[in-house]
């Protein structure tokens, strides 16, 4: 497994093509949600991925502050179905944590977080700062991480 993380401008066409269809698959027919998946955040937003040959197994999306909110957050967490259970997201989040915290050296990261999925973000320290909202018609709730 290849761990890359990248400006958009720094992705290949063919890593790009990979991670949409991936996004595309997992966000859009997996969980039977019909949303404009393609939202022009992509371009301003850092990604971070794990490679299997040229597959996918793992990606999220770190965007700017001011983007989605007010502070950088985090989203479009995945892990293919092939390679779910194997500890993957749980790097995926570490990997992304720690390049937040050291190289771009922000105070704080929110995300928005599919409510059976609270309790796992939670054990990286993102506390929920919102009640349980619907969003394309699947619960989710606003946590916020803060780095002291």
């Amino acid at each position: 497994m290849e761990w890359k993380l990248k400006a958009f401008e720094e992705m290949t066409i063919d890593e790009l093509y990979s991670i949409l269809r991936e996004r595309v698959d997992i966000f859009v027919v997996e969980q039977q949600c019909p949303y404009r998946e393609l939202d022009n955040f992509d371009q301003t937003s850092y990604h971070i991925y794990a490679c299997d040959g040229k597959e996918i197994a793992a990606y999220a999306r770190i965007l700017p502050a001011g983007t989605t909110y007010q502070e950088l957050s985090i989203g479009r967490v995945l892990v293919k179905e092939a390679y779910r259970g194997r500890g993957l997201a749980g790097e995926l989040m570490t990997r992304a944590i720690d390049f937040i915290r050291e190289e771009l050296k922000v105070k704080a990261v929110r995300l928005q977080a599919q409510e059976y999925l609270l309790s796992f973000y939670g054990s990286f320290g993102f506390e929920k700062v919102s009640e349980v909202y619907l969003d394309e018609g699947i619960p989710h709730a606003d946590m916020l991480l803060k780095f002291e």
